[in-house]
């Protein structure tokens, strides 16, 4: 049985990227690992950007908060561009199960968090069908319009930028186990850091953290790429921009934070704080000279943010710790859906 999750090194290698339909000069970005938003030339200097990601509907989180989670997911891969998205198309197969008033309550909430972000919603289709099942229901994507020298990818990344991060590692993934199987992590964890975890959920969008780094400005000398922490984690983010910018990421473990209510739920539930859902974490690249303006801004905007290492000549994400050791990390294999399944299992 394939594992859960999103598709594997292999299988992209393998099976996706050989298979891309007619090539085309005016795709300047297309798929690729730790490329999140394609990018299309138009007339001029104008381009394209686009972006598209799963949506979800977990029963725990109800429709309105399970909206507001699929519609930031999705804008915050867009916003890592540097750039603000103009338009939106969603693609629902909701299970049978859901209740016409929870169909329609997510809806409205998926409208009025893209209007919020300034997004006009264009088409799409809507439907329930034979396999449809919670928490996946679909899929949405974003779109809009920059102009060449005015957006980052993580392959932008320059030998001798620093990295940086914002808030802490593994806030999506403690904060929805945490609502999910909530009598299972007050009882073992505490119920102090327990609800600190359920209320992290606000945190995982990386929105408002990509417009304050961008305010920097973009390119070098200033921000040169971005790249949220989704599945595998502050680790697995890394070594994808990483492996896009074909460069050697030097990042101290130490100096990743990890929440006391993070730590705690990840343990409870056998996941790896540094290598699970980490979405709310940004990560940053950019030139030495920035640093301190870029921190600054962050301050203003009351965002955390740390110094995680340096880009470096070379390949790959090397970790070091502390007592000297390092190691040079490849993909990770996000256990969080294992998990989740595991005590899904347990519940019932």
């Amino acid at each position: 049985m394939r594992p859960m999750g999103k598709a594997g090194v292999s299988f992209m290698r393998d099976a996706i990227f050989p298979n891309l339909g007619s090539r085309s000069p005016r795709v300047l970005v297309g798929p690729g690992r730790g490329l999140d938003n394609a990018v299309v030339a138009l007339r001029g200097r104008d381009v394209m950007i686009a972006t598209v990601d799963p949506i979800s509907m977990v029963p725990s989180l109800g429709p309105e908060l399970s909206a507001w989670l699929s519609v930031h997911l999705i804008a915050s891969d867009y916003f890592a561009s540097g750039t603000s998205p103009t338009f939106a198309t969603f693609s629902y197969n909701f299970p049978r199960a859901m209740a016409g008033s929870e169909r329609g309550g997510y809806l409205r909430a998926v409208g009025r968090e893209c209007g919020k972000l300034g997004v006009s919603i264009i088409g799409g289709h809507t439907g329930s069908y034979p396999g449809a099942a919670f928490t996946v229901v679909g899929a949405g994507s974003m779109l809009g319009f920059a102009r060449r020298g005015g957006f980052v990818t993580p392959a932008m990344a320059r030998a001798g930028d620093a990295v940086l991060m914002t808030k802490h590692a593994a806030i999506e993934g403690a904060a929805t186990l945490a609502l999910s199987f909530p009598e299972r992590a007050r009882e073992r964890v505490g119920k102090g850091l327990a609800v600190k975890a359920e209320r992290m959920i606000r945190l995982c969008s990386t929105v408002r953290d990509s417009v304050v780094a961008a305010r920097e400005g973009l390119g070098e000398g200033a921000v040169t790429s971005m790249h949220d922490a989704t599945e595998g984690g502050v680790i697995g983010g890394l070594e994808e921009m990483a492996a896009a910018s074909k460069k050697a990421f030097v990042v101290e473990e130490e100096a990743i934070p990890v929440s006391p209510a993070a730590k705690a739920v990840c343990a409870e539930f056998g996941l790896d704080p540094l290598r699970t859902l980490g979405e709310g974490a940004l990560l940053i690249t950019c030139s030495p000279d920035s640093v301190g303006g870029l921190k600054a801004r962050m301050a203003r905007a009351r965002i955390a943010v740390a110094e995680l290492g340096a880009v470096r000549a070379g390949r790959g994400l090397l970790l070091r710790r502390k007592g000297g050791g390092e190691s040079l990390e490849g993909p990770v294999d996000d256990r969080y859906w294992e998990a989740y399944a595991r005590a899904s299992k347990g519940r019932n």
